[in-house]
């Protein structure tokens, strides 16, 4: 698919995408240990405390997963541009100057944010004692942390599960699904896949595992840091989600960093069930080279076109990216809906996404997905009201099955056409849908993956007061 770019993320290298090359992702089972030379586990510690909480972390759960590889890594992350950012992101965004990395720590019940000093020390002391128990140099671990904001890490059963999960680690499916579990909050479903593929003579592995149900939009950049915006948008991107990705090929840490970039650009920033960007959204890629591929870099010489094992290493990247951004949005809190937002003609790309962002986060249109109104006043009006130059008398609204070039259009220049109304609930009746906006000012466009807004989310995320164990993150 061609590459999306997104408000809050710097510009692309356009020759980077206009350079596309055939290839062939074949499945494999395994997800982060599909790739050679990893190993992972997943224990139970009781981080959250048991019984309390609300999600798939209520019961006794896996809640820590360490992953390792068996040699040091090229590395890089995307994290999140909230304001307020966890102490675990702070720590990765830190260690990620080196572009190395061995060692990941991951725990749920948890997101050790809002905990000031303390918070920091106890997100170094997961990664130290990591270094330890795995026997991995000094600042080559990295953490992350899911949970609810604002209480302190419970340290003496982290460090439990740490210990124990040492012992537990190895390179089964089940051993990556005992991970998957331990990562997960308020998710119905683990979330992962692997593919393989070709670099020249040489099979390259990705594989990827994530997780994500509410409080989600990532919005997420290589150092956290947010850039500019649209006048009167906020400068980032609008529980939590994480995502970790390993693979075999050797590449350069900073050609990792660029595609990790520009995946994650198309993926999981194109997200949003709630509009809520968390405090803790990380992206981490552990490239350990027992591919034994030919190293990639981004370029033969300085400023040349990209080499094409770069492009095809790329690709590669960007579809397991894909792929788990739409496993968020699929196992949303109460989604019961999935609709990808197709624009075009805005006046430029940032107005694009200002308008997509629009119109899949009002609440008023995510409740007509839900309840199967093709309710295009409910649209047009959100368009209206965005950052975007928008002008009534040349917007067109329409739908299609999911990928289809086939739309039935609702709005045409600003006025109804004359398809029926039975039509269109026909055409929005689907668990999955594309909604398709021109514009028609410029050659911006964007693609966003969104999700309609239910009883059961509200059911879900007003809790109990009476009942402080009842409470989410």
């Amino acid at each position: 698919m061609p590459f999306e770019w997104h408000l809050g993320l710097a510009s692309p290298s356009q020759t980077l995408f206009n350079r596309r090359v055939p290839i062939k992702f074949t499945p494999v089972p395994g997800a982060v240990v599909a790739a050679k030379g990893f190993r992972v586990s997943g224990v139970f510690c009781d981080i959250k405390r048991l019984g309390t909480g609300k999600g798939s972390n209520k019961g006794a759960k896996r809640d820590l997963a360490l992953l390792v590889s068996e040699v040091p890594c090229s590395a890089a992350g995307m994290f999140t541009t909230n304001q307020i950012c966890a102490a675990p992101v702070k720590v990765c965004v830190s260690r990620m100057a080196k572009g190395m990395a061995q060692a990941v720590v991951i725990n749920s019940g948890n997101a050790n944010a809002c905990t000031g000093k303390q918070g920091m020390k106890d997100a170094l002391a997961m990664t130290r004692l990591t270094e330890k128990v795995l026997e991995v140099a000094d600042g080559y671990s990295l953490v992350a942390s899911t949970g609810r904001i604002g209480v302190p890490m419970p340290m003496e059963q982290v460090t439990a599960g740490i210990q124990a999960a040492a012992l537990e680690l190895g390179a089964s499916e089940q051993h990556a699904a005992w991970a998957c579990e331990a990562i997960m909050t308020s998710d119905s479903r683990p979330k992962s896949l692997a593919i393989e593929f070709k670099l020249g003579r040489k099979t390259v592995r990705i594989g990827g595992m994530c997780k994500g149900a509410g409080m989600i939009q990532p919005g997420m950049s290589s150092n956290g840091a947010r850039p500019a915006a649209l006048p009167g948008v906020p400068a980032g991107l609008h529980a939590t989600m994480l995502g970790f990705i390993t693979t075999d090929a050797a590449i350069e840490a900073s050609a990792l960093q660029l595609a990790l970039r520009e995946a994650v650009a198309s993926s999981f920033n194109c997200i949003t069930v709630d509009g809520d960007m968390s405090t803790n959204d990380t992206v981490l890629v552990l490239a350990n080279g027992q591919a034994e591929n030919p190293i990639i870099r981004r370029s033969a010489k300085a400023k040349g076109p990209p080499t094409r094992d770069f492009v095809v290493f790329q690709q590669a990247l960007q579809h397991v990216c894909l792929e788990l951004a739409k496993m968020i949005v699929r196992d949303g809190e109460g989604v019961h809906r999935v609709v990808t937002l197709r624009l075009s003609g805005a006046r430029d790309v940032p107005e694009a996404d200002a308008a997509v962002r629009s119109v899949a986060n009002s609440a008023l249109v995510k409740t007509s997905w839900h309840g199967g109104d093709p309710n295009w006043g409910r649209i047009i009006d959100a368009l209206g009201y965005s950052p975007a130059q928008i002008v009534e008398s040349k917007v067109d609204i329409g739908y299609s099955a999911p990928g289809s070039r086939k739309v039935l259009w609702s709005l045409k220049r600003g006025q109804p056409t004359s398809v029926t109304f039975p039509e269109l609930c026909a055409a929005v009746a689907p668990a999955e849908f594309d909604l398709h906006i021109r514009l028609n000012l410029g050659k911006g466009s964007a693609v966003l993956y969104a999700a309609d807004l239910t009883e059961a989310y509200v059911e879900f995320n007003k809790g109990d007061v009476g009942d402080p164990t009842s409470l989410g993150g």
